[in-house]
């Protein structure tokens, strides 16, 4: 069933075609009916599951355009997760001129309090804020038509109990309730029994456990922004022979197969707005060796068996367990082995623990490569091919032509230039890249971690002030129980070690200096 047939109004359809989605996620495809119907809904579903969208799309789809006053109130336990809330239902509503607006503190109270006197259908926010914002008589939520608990079991484990049913106490009782939980611990039981209507659905997704045995399991954490360029490195230094490379989206897969194509990379894409001949050509080519590289998303990697296929590589990660495992099979047939590499930030590095749990494999982490390990996979790469070469007899129509460099130069020199020549030609695409990411990346060691009560926060505060490094500098922080570790660019690397060494954080002196190399 695609999202044609849940009974969403064309702007809606129309704004998830443009968000490049194939067809509903489980938990969209069960809840999406249940709240057009006017139920009240539980939905029992692991993070990064289409959450967002199975409550977003049926909320912005009763919009008839608003009188001022707030309709629907979504409830979310951290302000990241608000930001991005807002940020997703912006897509959903992007034709149906729905007002939005996220609410969190940390920030000036001010411009929010404008915002919601100019008039505002949703809002989305922490329970500290809407609290606030309600006892200062700003936000009223009597003519509220929807309440949404997103990630409920995070704002209980939180603490936010009390302040959550004090806001839902300011709302109508004719309100639509929906909530929405990983876990269900008998608060949210107790909580949805006190709260929702006697008809309300519970929908449950979780998964079974699923195993997949036969393949290795790596993880590489990124930052969203150098997703292009981390993949690139990847590629140059693992170099795989046969891979398909999952995105999310439609346009995802459109956007990465020209960045590819640019780099030089021999790539061609696949999904469901390509016809059958298309897909089948594609499909054939892959097959018979002649792509290295083949990106889709999962509905138009279905049914795919390739048979030497040596990696998978998760561009993004899937949306559920269920997808992982089945992106996963492609690889690690017929009692071969396979590789997974997966691309991850920060934030969804908890979202990663939920598939290695699930499915019982571990995924281990790898450092993403550097510049010089791009340069000495290439020059290996140029010496291999240049002994293979000598072992032939092809060279040999130039030996004339080499005798007559030979009186004007040494032939070592004209060796060595033409091995620059090769080499320039495997890094023009580098040379010409715009962004920092090409910088060297150093890795620093800090002797302090979580048992001095060091946090991301305060470190990145910390060498700010004492080396006026900024958060773009720091590419990776892993802090662990007595120390950390963290990578830096080059610049920036040499000014903390000058600048913040010695210094004291929460009362104990540091001690910063440049990584030993892992033997």
């Amino acid at each position: 069933m695609g999202f044609k047939e849940l009974g969403l109004n064309y702007n809606i359809l129309k704004a998830i075609d443009d968000m490049g989605f194939e067809e509903p996620s489980k938990i969209q495809l069960e809840v999406i009916p249940v709240l057009l119907d006017g139920l009240d809904a539980i939905g029992h579903a692991e993070t990064g599951t289409g959450k967002t969208l199975a409550y977003g799309a049926p909320v912005i789809n009763s919009f008839d355009g608003g009188n001022g006053n707030v309709f629907c109130i979504i409830l979310t336990p951290t302000r990241e997760l608000a930001i991005q809330v807002n940020d997703e239902l912006a897509r959903i509503g992007k034709y149906s001129k729905v007002r939005l607006l996220p609410v969190y503190g940390g920030v000036p109270i001010d411009r929010q309090i404008k915002a919601l006197k100019r008039g505002v259908d949703i809002v989305i926010g922490t329970p500290g804020r809407v609290l606030d914002l309600i006892k200062r008589d700003i936000l009223r939520l009597k003519d509220v038509k929807y309440l949404v608990l997103d990630e409920a079991d995070e704002m209980l484990d939180m603490g936010f109990i009390d302040d959550i049913e004090e806001i839902i106490r300011h709302t109508n009782s004719n309100r639509q309730t929906m909530m929405f939980s990983a876990t269900m611990p008998d608060e949210i039981k107790r909580l949805a029994k006190k709260y929702m209507k006697p008809d309300a659905k519970f929908v449950s997704i979780m998964k079974k456990t699923m195993t997949v045995s036969t393949v290795e399991h790596y993880y590489y954490e990124i930052k969203n922004q150098d997703r292009f360029e981390s993949l690139c490195r990847i590629l140059d230094v693992e170099e795989p022979s046969s891979s398909i490379i999952f995105c999310k989206t439609k346009k995802e897969v459109d956007e990465l197969t020209q960045g590819m194509q640019s780099r030089g990379y021999n790539v061609e894409g696949m999904h469901g707005d390509m016809s059958q001949n298309q897909r089948l050509n594609t499909l054939r080519k892959f097959k018979e060796g002649n792509l290295d590289f083949l990106v889709a998303t999962d509905v138009a990697a279905r049914g795919i068996d390739i048979e030497n296929l040596t990696h998978v590589i998760n561009y993004n990660l899937p949306q559920d367990v269920e997808s992982y495992v089945h992106r996963i099979g492609r690889t690690g047939r017929a009692n071969r082995s396979g590789v997974a590499y997966t691309l991850v930030t920060s934030r969804e590095y908890p979202a990663l623990k939920r598939i290695e749990k699930e499915t019982k494999c571990k995924i281990r982490r790898k450092e993403l490569p550097t510049v010089d390990d791009i340069f000495q996979v290439k020059y290996n790469k140029m010496i291999k091919n240049i002994k293979k070469a000598l072992e032939n007899d092809g060279y040999k129509r130039f030996v004339p032509l080499a005798m007559e460099l030979d009186e004007e130069y040494s032939l070592v020199d004209v060796a060595a230039a033409l091995m620059d020549m090769y080499y320039g030609r495997e890094f023009n695409f580098f040379n010409g890249n715009k962004t920092d990411f090409g910088s060297i990346i150093v890795r620093l060691f800090i002797n302090i971690g979580r048992k001095d009560k060091l946090n991301r926060m305060t470190l990145v505060k910390f060498l700010k002030d004492t080396a006026e490094v900024s958060a773009e500098n720091i590419k990776t922080i892993d802090i662990y129980d007595k120390f950390t570790f963290i990578d830096v660019d080059k610049i920036a690397a040499k000014s903390i070690i000058n600048n913040s060494s010695g210094k004291s954080i929460h009362g104990k002196m540091i001690k910063i200096e440049i990584s030993k190399p892992r033997k």
